[in-house]
């Protein structure tokens, strides 16, 4: 009878320090979760913004005109300031039919090396079909990539920016289909995502786009390697995105990241300020990312 007892008490004590142990790889579990999915997906989110701003800033005859990497410039298209004080790249333009100016080709190619004003190295190229401008409901742009580098981030995949707006609002779509971010040490995020892009702010001015505030909506979802490791998620814009062509980083509004239907973290990108954090709320603790 005391051998029973000890051994019932012995598994008890067993099965208590299992379930303990379980209880905290599986909070431990999540924080790692919501930690590499939330760094991602901002990541992501951070370069494909970055890519809309240079599709969109390439020339007034295509986009806006004045915005990412190509500045501000005036009705006559001359250069007065902006994100680059002195280009480092090259733009070539190719008219794929002979006998209608769209669709037109252009590729961007920022060499081995070209550093912005923001603080951001460029290199390689991105090439850009237009079926029309921009800023015309209807017409899109889709962009590839060779060989391109935004700082250490190899940049693969299509992005697909779409006019959906009307006469009194401007709206776009975004699309990222099939992306892959890849880190020199093997690291990698593939991403999909898609967007509604619709503009808030500065359409009194439509031939300036630096003063132009967009809210973004929609939702995304990717994996990530990361040190050996391997997550899934999918994202919820849970209140609008706010991204201005005068800043690098989205300012404003959350995002719900889950694991498969588990809402994990809520990410939250601040109040309005431009800046490069994001913080990320977790089984009630809250971290804070800083986005390079």
């Amino acid at each position: 009878m005391k051998t029973i007892l000890t051994t019932v008490l012995v598994t008890g004590l067993f099965l208590s320090a299992c379930k303990k142990q379980d209880d905290e790889s599986g909070a431990k579990g999540k924080e790692e979760f919501a930690m590499a999915a939330s760094e991602s997906d901002a990541a992501a989110e951070g370069v494909f913004d970055d890519v809309f701003n240079n599709v969109m800033g390439v020339s007034p005859e295509v986009g806006i005109g004045g915005t990412g990497v190509f500045g501000r410039m005036d009705v006559s298209g001359a250069r007065i300031d902006g994100v680059d004080s002195t280009p480092c790249y090259t733009v070539a333009i190719k008219q794929l039919n002979n006998t209608t100016r769209f669709p037109l080709q252009i590729t961007i190619d920022f060499g081995t090396g070209c550093t912005a004003r923001d603080g951001r190295t460029r290199k390689g190229k991105i090439t850009v079909v237009y079926t029309g401008s921009l800023v015309i409901s209807g017409n899109s742009a889709t962009t590839i990539f060779d060989n391109y580098y935004l700082d250490n981030i190899k940049v693969e995949g299509t992005h697909k920016l779409t006019n959906t707006g009307t006469l009194d609002k401007k709206s776009y779509t975004t699309q990222v289909i099939n992306a892959k971010l890849s880190q020199s040490n093997g690291d990698y995020i593939q991403w999909n995502s898609q967007k509604t892009v619709t503009q808030v702010e500065g359409g009194s001015t439509p031939l300036i786009g630096l003063d132009d505030a967009y809210n973004v909506t929609g939702n995304a979802g990717g994996s990530v390697q990361l040190n050996g490791k391997y997550f899934q998620w999918s994202t919820a814009i849970t209140a609008p995105l706010l991204k201005r062509f005068s800043c690098p980083w989205i300012a404003k509004g959350t995002i719900s990241l889950s694991k498969g239907s588990d809402a994990v973290a809520v990410l939250d990108y601040g109040s309005g300020t431009c800046d490069n954090k994001v913080v990320f709320t977790v089984n009630g603790s809250i971290h804070e990312i800083t986005l390079h």
